[in-house]
């Protein structure tokens, strides 16, 4: 049944964020509550899958209680309840799938399952629309960029629904991955994307000549190169590794672990505490691995812009956040004639919002999930 209010619980847990929002009709964010494991995680320098499972069975029962009182709504008043089937974590997700299914089979209510790729992009029309904005120029080309995703997609509106078509991906690490694994080498801590971005800005972008990330080989695992057309696929080991040969060719190991071993006597280390503990060349070091990541991501991104003949460009995901590389867009993307559209910070990182957003039209549609269905880590979004 379609709802005249479309009240959605959503419920995200793909990888370390144990999230649930309530959100009217895909544009009107009554709450948006996420209860983070940066903490739980950063003795480790990334997530531990088997500790992110545990915190989300811990969280999940109040994250969504409290969803409910921030919006105002109950149990009974949700038309939907909307959750992350993949791509993700399997433990992780299996969490607030098993929850999701308990609530909507107690409560009566429709389950829709949302893709968390889906749900980035989402994201995007979710901020516009709480600005008024509900007009969308297709084609439609979308950067998801994240700690575990690098892809493009090739977006169109059929009726209520969007479908998707992907025209590039990582090869290896995703470019959210490189930040984090380039700052844990250089001993600055976890998550290492925010960190990077804001100490990036004391160094000098020009410093180090990393060169351009290239793909020398098609990927011969992707078969839809010759039927659905052009590819623009990215690669970040590349880079990672240049800065480790950096590293060791300029003899910075005990410099690094000095500064590990001084940031971990810290708690809650601020970004003038990281500055004070980075010499001059480790800041111009991250600034030019920081620029080099924004001008590979820019200038294939555009370039699918072109090939495709897109009018609308969305940029979303963790990486979304990054200073450097919004900026860039704005200018670059303009340069071409092209609208780009980021989320707000708050909507670029993990959330379930983005999902109750994503799982209106299926609600339209009466798409709705049986209750037999699955975790799918390595879902694919079409």
């Amino acid at each position: 049944m379609a709802s005249n209010s479309g009240i959605i619980l959503g419920i995200e847990s793909s990888c370390d964020e144990t999230a649930a929002a309530v959100v009217r009709a895909g544009e009107q964010v009554l709450s948006n509550v996420v209860f983070s494991q940066i903490a739980i995680h950063q003795p480790y320098g990334g997530v531990v899958p088997e500790l992110a499972s545990r915190e989300h069975l811990r969280a999940i029962v109040p994250v969504v209680r409290r969803a409910l009182v921030d919006a105002g709504q109950s149990y009974q008043s949700i038309d939907a309840v909307a959750v992350t089937q993949g791509p993700g974590l399997a433990g992780a997700l299996l969490v607030g799938i098993s929850y999701a299914k308990a609530l909507a089979f107690a409560l009566d209510k429709p389950l829709i399952a949302v893709n968390h790729l889906e749900g980035h992009i989402h994201a995007v029309l979710l901020e516009e629309r709480q600005h008024g904005n509900h007009l969308v120029n297709f084609p439609v080309i979308a950067l998801v960029v994240s700690g575990g995703h690098t892809h493009l997609y090739l977006a169109e509106q059929r009726q209520e629904t969007w479908s998707y078509r992907n025209v590039g991906r990582t090869r290896d690490d995703a470019a959210g991955e490189a930040f984090d694994k380039v700052a844990k080498l250089l001993g600055l801590g976890y998550p290492g994307g925010p960190i990077i971005d804001k100490l990036s800005k004391f160094g000098n972008s020009a410093a180090v000549k990393f060169a351009s990330p290239q793909l020398k080989h098609p990927d011969r695992n992707d078969k839809s190169t010759k039927e659905n057309g052009a590819r623009f696929d990215f690669s970040y080991s590349g880079i990672k590794t240049a800065v480790l040969r950096y590293v060791e060719t300029h003899n910075l190991q005990a410099e690094i672990e000095n500064r590990r071993n001084h940031m971990g006597r810290i708690n809650k280390p601020t970004i003038e505490d990281h500055r004070s503990a980075c010499p001059q060349n480790i800041l111009d070091l991250i600034a030019s691995f920081q620029r080099t990541i924004v001008e590979d991501l820019i200038r294939k991104t555009l370039q699918a812009c072109r090939n495709y003949n897109a009018a609308t460009l969305f940029v979303t995901g963790g990486v979304a956040a990054n200073n450097e590389l919004r900026s860039r867009f704005e200018l670059e993307a303009r340069k071409e004639g092209i609208q780009v559209y980021f989320p707000s910070r708050s909507l670029s990182t993990d959330n379930a919002a983005m999902i109750a957003a994503a799982a209106y039209p299926k609600l339209i549609a009466q798409d709705f999930a049986t209750m037999d269905f699955s975790a799918e880590p390595g879902l694919i979004l079409k």
